[in-house]
C-alpha cells in the first residue's frame, strides 16, 4: 500500500512539473508577444537605396531594380547579411512603387528588392493620350507577360546570388539568400503566386522557385478557369493574403469574390488572410486609380506594414515572438473593428 501511494504521489508531482513547465513556456511566449512591435523602427533610419539592372542574356531583357538597403549596425566592420524580400509591381507600375513598404522593411533590417517588369510596366501607358491608356494596359494583361514576370524573378534571384559574392559590388555580402520572401500587388500578386506555389493544371505549367521561403500577396487572384483548389494544392510555404472589401479592378476580371476565393483553397498550415474594410484596389499602393470612390484610410498602410513585417519576422527570421504576435491577439492591435483577420 505504501509503495502504491508513493508511486501515485510521484506521478502527480511529475504531472505538476510538466504543467508548470508548459505554463512557463506559455507565459514566456505571451510576454514576448506583448513586447513585440512590428511597427517599431529606429528614430533615424540611415539605410539607402541603390538602382541596379539585371540583364537576362537568354531573353535579351533588362530588368530594372530599386534596392532598399538596411542601415549597417553601429560598430560593424563588415556587411551583415540580411534577409531579402522581393516586390513585384502591378500592371502599369514601376520599381519606384510602394516605397512605404520598401522603407519600412529596410528599417526593420530587410533588403527590399523592387522589380520593374518590361512589357507590363509604366512604359505601357506613359506618353499615350488618356483615352488610349486603358486599352494599352488591357493589351499588356496577358499570360505571356505573366510568364515573363515569373522568369524575371528567377533571373533576379540568380543575379543576387552572383552579386553577393562579387568584390566591389554594392550588394556584396549584404544578402542572406537562405531567407528570401516574395511579394507583389495585383499583377505582382499573380506573379508572386506563380513563383511561390500556384500551378496551372489547364496548361500543365509551374514556375515555383524553391529559393522562396514565404510570400505575401496584396490583391491576390483566383484562376479564371479550372479547379481553384487544384491550382493552390501545391503551395508548401507560408502565404499571407491581403485584400479589401472593395478590392476590384477594371482590368484582369478579378472581383472581390474571386480574391476571397484564394484563402479557402489553400492547404492548411501557416496561411493568413487580411480583409481591410472599405479598402479599394489602390489601398495597397500610394497612388489613386481611376474610378476610386473611397477616401484613403490612413490606418490601412499602418496595418499592412505591421502584418507584413510580423509575417517576414516569423517566417524569414524564425522569430518566436513575431509568430506568437501573429497567431495571437497582436493583429487586432493594429486593425479596425470591421477589418477581418484569419489564419489556418
Amino acid at each position: 500500500m505504501t509503495t502504491c501511494r508513493w508511486t501515485t504521489r510521484l506521478r502527480e508531482q511529475i504531472a505538476l512539473s510538466r504543467w508548470l513547465e508548459t505554463l512557463a513556456l506559455w507565459c514566456g511566449a505571451a510576454v514576448a508577444a506583448a513586447a513585440y512591435d512590428p511597427l517599431a523602427v529606429p528614430a533615424e533610419p540611415v539605410g539607402r537605396t541603390v538602382e541596379l539592372s539585371v540583364h537576362d542574356s537568354g531573353r535579351t531583357r533588362d530588368i530594372p531594380l530599386l534596392v532598399y538597403l538596411p542601415a549597417v549596425p553601429p560598430g560593424s566592420t563588415a556587411p551583415v547579411p540580411a534577409p531579402v524580400v522581393l516586390f513585384s509591381h502591378g500592371l502599369g507600375g514601376a520599381r519606384e512603387n510602394n516605397p512605404y513598404l520598401g522603407k519600412h522593411w529596410s528599417a526593420r533590417g530587410y533588403v527590399g528588392v523592387f522589380l520593374q517588369h518590361p512589357g507590363s510596366d509604366a512604359a505601357v501607358w506613359q506618353g499615350k493620350v488618356p483615352a488610349r491608356r486603358m486599352a494599352a494596359l488591357q493589351a499588356a494583361a496577358t499570360a505571356q507577360n505573366l510568364v515573363a514576370r515569373a522568369e524575371d524573378v528567377r533571373a533576379v534571384l540568380d543575379a543576387l546570388a552572383q552579386w553577393n559574392t562579387t568584390p566591389g559590388h554594392p550588394l556584396m555580402g549584404r544578402l542572406d539568400l537562405l531567407h528570401i520572401g516574395m511579394s507583389g500587388h495585383s499583377f505582382g500578386a499573380g506573379t508572386t503566386q506563380a513563383v511561390s506555389g500556384q500551378s496551372y493544371p489547364l496548361v500543365g505549367t509551374r514556375f515555383t522557385d524553391a529559393r522562396i521561403r514565404a510570400a505575401t500577396m496584396f490583391s491576390p487572384s483566383a484562376p479564371r478557369g479550372g479547379d481553384v483548389a487544384a491550382a493552390f494544392a501545391g503551395v508548401r510555404i507560408p502565404w499571407l493574403l491581403m485584400t479589401g472589401t472593395k478590392d476590384a479592378a477594371p482590368i484582369g476580371g478579378q472581383t472581390v469574390a474571386s480574391r476571397l476565393a484564394v484563402f479557402p483553397a489553400l492547404p492548411a498550415g501557416s496561411k493568413y488572410e487580411l480583409v481591410l474594410y472599405n479598402a479599394e484596389h489602390s489601398a495597397f499602393s500610394q497612388r489613386a486609380l481611376p474610378g476610386d470612390g473611397q477616401t484613403r484610410n490612413p490606418n490601412h498602410h499602418r496595418a499592412i506594414q505591421a502584418l507584413s513585417t510580423a509575417f517576414w519576422d516569423a517566417y524569414l527570421r524564425d522569430d518566436a515572438a513575431a509568430k506568437a504576435w501573429l497567431d495571437g491577439d497582436g493583429p487586432r492591435t493594429v486593425l479596425e473593428a470591421n477589418d477581418r483577420w484569419q489564419r489556418k
